[in-house]
């Protein structure tokens, strides 16, 4: 008889997606991101269990982290955790663990006593894989709203924050990311014709609209509607960008727009590099950068500009081919999949 194959799944619960992931035999062979904003009710989480439920199907074991104690539904990010653990007590009667932390993988009722560990620790996680699969690193993970940037020494994590707080004075927490980032998160002006001009301090576009007139955002991870709710096309993302500098989009040429985007672009790498200039400081030269998530593309112009090789997590992790580009931007999930199946 043929033996059964093992299969985790992993969830990363993020404030902004759901991200699931299905790991049999301790390979990841599905992996998908579904918008969840949880800003708007956790029915929205409910929505989004619902929709991923062939990819954990039949798990032997489910695995969780989450970021999604942030949202602003929740008073505190110890009632955020709180609710989060009982939304996976009631859809998930089965086994399931809890990453927290230094603590590694708990269950539920423990992981209710060590709230500030389980909060927003899925950059740990995947850290901690990493380390097992690449040795020292400095790994830079960029997803849709933020960018982590931790130093991995000697096979293990060497952060020196742990909270948002921790990891935001440490440089370890970069609050910017590939889609989601407002514009003037990432700049107060932009040049225009020669002229440095004062941005609009509206959410009129967003840096995704920039990523997507310079041709290099995949669409799918683009998950949430745009600034003003129109198309996702390189003309609807000028008319947005337009609107940033007091501009119509028929104000400039094509290629002048491609400018503005690119100097947005250019202002959020150089916030991630000067925080991985920081983090990077006890790692040898020759430590590579391993990067995950959606902006694996800026990632690899941060490799460039610091001169070090770029290792592309989605090449490291056990996965089918088909889908190590999702599972890569999905990287947390992946990660709780492979470590808790380990377990096994």
């Amino acid at each position: 008889m043929e033996k059964r194959k093992s299969i985790v799944a992993g969830f990363d619960i993020g404030g902004a997606h759901l991200k699931v992931t299905r790991a049999q035999d301790g390979r990841i062979v599905e992996a998908v991101t579904i918008a969840t904003p949880l800003w708007l009710g956790l029915d929205n989480l409910t929505l989004a269990f619902e929709e991923t439920a062939p990819i954990y199907a039949g798990a032997d074991l489910n695995a969780f982290t989450m970021t999604g104690e942030l949202a602003d539904i929740f008073p505190s990010r110890d009632a955020g955790v709180a609710a989060l653990l009982d939304e996976i007590s009631s859809r998930f009667p089965g086994e399931k663990l809890i990453y927290a932390g230094p603590f590694g993988f708990v269950g539920v009722e423990q992981a209710a006593r060590l709230s500030p560990d389980v909060a927003s620790a899925n950059w740990h996680a995947t850290a901690s894989l990493v380390a097992k699969l690449a040795g020292d690193a400095l790994f830079v993970d960029m997803g849709s709203t933020t960018t982590d940037i931790i130093a991995i020494k000697k096979g293990a994590v060497a952060n020196d924050g742990y909270t948002d707080a921790g990891r935001l004075l440490t440089g370890e927490l970069v609050y910017t990311g590939f889609t989601r980032t407002f514009l003037f998160g990432v700049a107060s002006s932009a040049p225009v014709r020669g002229r440095l001009t004062p941005l609009m301090n509206e959410y009129f576009a967003s840096i995704a609209d920039a990523h997507r007139i310079l041709e290099v955002l995949d669409e799918k991870d683009d998950r949430h509607s745009t600034a003003d709710g129109k198309e996702k096309t390189i003309d609807g993302s000028i008319a947005r960008l337009a609107r940033m500098i007091g501009r119509d989009a028929a104000d400039l040429t094509p290629p002048e727009w491609r400018e503005v985007a690119r100097w947005f672009s250019e202002q959020q790498l150089r916030k991630i590099h000067d925080a991985a200039s920081l983090v990077a400081g006890p790692l040898a030269p020759d430590v590579p950068i391993v990067g995950a998530g959606t902006g694996r593309w800026q990632i690899r112009r941060l490799a460039e500009r610091m001169e070090r090789r770029f290792v592309d997590f989605a090449e490291i992790i056990p996965a089918d081919d088909a889908v190590r580009g999702e599972a890569s931007s999905v990287a947390p999930a992946s990660a709780v999949a492979l470590l808790a199946g380990s377990q096994l």
